[in-house]
């Protein structure tokens, strides 16, 4: 239980109800207790009465009915204990499933862009939700099936032996036998159940991309093929779901198997014990009631360490992420007023994860108000430049500063909140266009969202909706063609209002016109900010106050617009290409 040594934190924080709930649990178990004892003495109350050993009827009614009222409160205060006990201990766990997926979240949202590109999303997914679920189930129903057990064994097989302990050794002798059998069902049944869950994880994905690319199967006709394969997954499924029923329908016939060899035991051993004077009726009335009270609780032995076993191997998966340390630190608390004066000084960049070098000894300075347009080929290292300004990832060798100070000692809140970044694959997500766009500023009024979508020349669009700009988008915004994704994107940056404004070849999916409106936009409102454009067109260089040109990381020319058409070169070549396609 190594692992699960985490949660100590949690069973330290919610302590005050946990022990009430312990209190209770054991409040609940012995009252239950009181029930086979009662029953068993009015068993001997009636058969003395019958024996003639009591003469008083009146009193054997008396006797009959303050059992019965005993037992009658015992049950109900029994019943309102086990309310109280789920309403403590489960409602404890719940608490600590919420507390601990908050945990993981928040450590998700700290982890660098690196760890996302290491890690499937699907198995984030199953860290914080199917984990969480199975480490719930120990700090909840496992404490409370525990305490509940150790309760009722330590009560009533106390007084079992106290009042005949040979009977009491012949009843209980098939429970071990039942613990260790239903362990070795749970273990079976917990691996038929993981392997249950990769199918399903599989099915589910499967399906999810087939649903994200259903154009992409329609254009090329593929529907029987995906078909087939769906089909062959969903047969995987369906056979590991009946192995898992097949090992699950042993359960219950075990049990009333050995309920019922204890129940014989009971009544052959106790009707011998009785006929020889040793015990009476009603004992062996309150044993068969004990035998089948203690039957479940030895049952959840079996149970709780299989439920204990998930939860360890569960806790570890998520400590695994939990320790992980982010590579990227803020390593001031100190909030950072930003400027906007870029500037690269001899900057390589190797990315970690591949080993490629996308920045080869870079230098470049931008001013604020100014705008900066990087032109390259695809792989070049343009869109690198602008995850650096970014801080997604941290300088290798060189410098990077922003207002004359390295970027790593700048608060990196105040850093990000300051700049308006629109990547090359726009991601919008399943809301409304509205507060897709206010994504960039939450407190944003309509006129600000209206207005900004005016800017990023994608307003009409979104009118000529129905619901306008009520429209909900689909996942990853799919209801919106390429072109008007984009400019959502870019409506998001503007409404942002930051002191940088960062766009990585955010213009491709639009045509020129469009994007000739938009570039007109954002010169006026990037007057006093600092712009870097990432293209390939020489359209959205051409009002820059200045264009670099990248070639395997490394900057082959620099300079304005008509002084980089003037020299022979990569700049000149693409310029008069595209001015050829326009004219054609």
């Amino acid at each position: 239980m190594k692992e699960l040594q985490y949660l100590n934190q949690y069973f330290i924080k919610y302590r005050g109800r946990l022990l009430a709930g312990l209190l209770i649990t054991i409040a609940a178990t012995v009252f239950t207790i009181v029930v086979p004892k009662k029953i068993g003495d009015s068993v001997d109350v009636v058969r003395g009465y019958i024996n003639g050993d009591i003469a008083d009827l009146a009193y054997v009614k008396s006797e009959l009915l303050q059992n019965i009222l005993l037992i009658v409160g015992a049950t109900l205060l029994s019943a309102f204990f086990t309310f109280l006990m789920r309403q403590t201990i489960i409602v404890v766990s719940r608490r600590v499933e919420f507390d601990l997926k908050n945990k993981i979240f928040q450590q998700y949202q700290r982890l660098s862009l690196s760890f996302y590109k290491q890690n499937r999303t699907g198995d984030l997914m199953n860290r914080i939700s199917e984990d969480v679920s199975k480490v719930r189930l120990y700090v909840g129903p496992a404490v409370m099936y525990s305490t509940r057990t150790i309760t009722l064994f330590v009560v009533a097989i106390s007084y079992m032996f106290y009042t005949a302990p040979v009977l009491t050794a012949y009843a209980i002798a098939p429970l071990p036998i039942l613990s260790v059998l239903i362990y070795k069902l749970s273990v079976e049944i917990n691996k038929k159940s993981t392997a249950v869950q990769q199918y399903l994880s599989q099915l589910t994905s499967y399906t999810q991309e087939s649903f994200s690319g259903v154009a992409v199967i329609k254009a090329y006709g593929i529907e029987p093929r995906t078909n087939e394969a769906f089909a062959d997954l969903a047969e995987g499924s369906r056979e590991k779901n009946i192995d898992l029923a097949k090992v699950q329908a042993l359960f219950f016939p075990l049990m009333i198997l050995l309920i019922g060899a204890s129940n014989i035991l009971v009544i052959y051993i106790g009707g011998q014990q009785f006929i020889d004077g040793k015990i009476d009726a009603g004992t062996i009335v309150e044993f068969l009631i004990y035998v089948n009270m203690l039957t479940w609780p030895v049952a959840v032995v079996g149970f709780v360490s299989s439920m204990v076993q998930r939860a360890e191997a569960s806790q570890k998966r998520i400590n695994e992420f939990l320790s992980e340390e982010p590579e990227i630190k803020n390593k001031t608390e100190e909030k950072t007023s930003i400027k906007g004066k870029i500037t690269f000084e001899n900057l390589s960049f190797t990315y970690p994860d591949t080993n490629i070098t996308a920045l080869k000894n870079i230098s470049f300075t931008v001013n604020p108000g100014e705008t900066l347009s990087i032109i390259g080929h695809t792989g070049s290292g343009k869109s690198t430049i602008l995850e650096l300004i970014g801080r997604l990832y941290d300088v290798q060798e060189g410098t990077l500063k922003i207002d004359n100070t390295p970027i790593a000692q700048l608060n990196l809140d105040s850093l990000r909140s300051s700049i308006g970044y629109v990547p090359q694959d726009a991601f919008l997500f399943s809301e409304s266009i509205k507060n897709n766009i206010r994504f960039g500023k939450e407190e944003a009024s309509d006129a600000e969202v209206k207005q900004a979508a005016k800017r990023a020349a994608v307003h009409k669009n979104i009118i000529a909706f129905s619901k306008g700009y009520d429209t909900v988008l689909g996942e990853r915004g799919i209801t919106l063609s390429g072109g008007q994704k984009q400019r959502v994107s870019i409506a998001r940056a503007i409404i942002k209002d930051p002191q940088i404004l960062l766009f990585d070849d955010c213009l491709s999916a639009v045509d020129t016109e469009t994007e000739e409106e938009i570039l007109n936009n954002l010169h006026e409102i990037s007057q006093d900010k600092t712009t870097i454009i990432v293209s390939h067109r020489i359209s959205s260089a051409k009002n820059a106050d200045k264009t670099i040109v990248l070639d395997d990381g490394k900057i082959i020319q620099q300079g304005t617009h008509n002084q980089l058409i003037k020299e022979e070169g990569y700049y000149k070549e693409l310029y008069a290409k595209q001015l050829s396609e326009k004219e054609m």
